[in-house]
């Protein structure tokens, strides 16, 4: 075989190989074009975040409801207070790593115990006005003093845009001295976490 011949067919080889990789690519089921995974720590060690790569995964039971009754199951607004910030799922792995924050899984415990977004920590809403010592913050006669350097940023998240328990967490944080401009709100909680095949830790 000439050798022109011998390196087109090497070429084309090479070009072919490529292809196939840039499709393959295209096909890994990440985070973000760069991201595959990302690892943030846990009280039980590191564990690792990625979404499933089955692309013929779906939703079932529980989480493929799309219709809950009102009251108990409305649809919460986009900014559950005056000065809180709403975040995307980006954000809320950023925030995962970064230890100047703490994501709060505002559910009741069986809730939690049932799934959990990695990294997470249970304080349900009927607690958090409570537990804000936890967050850096001092007691005072009228409930917390929040405002020293040490105080750290929350990301509150719960079952989904139609569940009300982490926008009454922040609404009772709040009103028990924790600044508004402090708080994160992830309103797709479990529901589009798992809707986007990330990784669910618990039950």
């Amino acid at each position: 075989m000439p050798n022109f011949i011998r390196r087109l067919a090497t070429s084309a080889l090479i070009a072919s190989a490529a292809v196939g990789a840039t499709f393959a690519q295209a096909q890994t089921v990440n985070i973000r074009p760069d991201t595959a995974a990302i690892t943030v720590p846990t009280d039980a060690g590191p564990v690792e975040i990625s979404r499933i790569q089955d692309e013929t995964h779906e939703l079932s039971g529980e989480w493929a409801r799309t219709s809950r009754p009102c009251p108990n199951f409305c649809i919460q607004p986009m900014v559950p207070a005056p000065g809180v910030t709403p975040i995307g799922e980006l954000e809320l792995i950023g925030f995962l790593q970064d230890p100047n924050v703490v994501v709060i899984d505002g559910r009741v415990r069986p809730d939690f115990e049932g799934g959990a977004i990695p990294g997470a920590i249970n304080v349900p809403y009927t607690e958090a006005a409570d537990r804000l010592g936890e967050l850096g913050c001092e007691p005072d006669f009228e409930g917390f003093d929040c405002s020293g350097a040490d105080v750290k940023s929350v990301a509150l998240y719960c079952n989904g845009a139609w569940c009300g328990q982490s926008p009454t967490a922040a609404r009772r944080m709040i009103e028990a001295g924790f600044p508004a401009e402090k708080i994160y709100y992830y309103r797709g909680g479990m529901q589009a976490w798992r809707m986007l095949g990330m990784t669910v830790t618990g039950g």
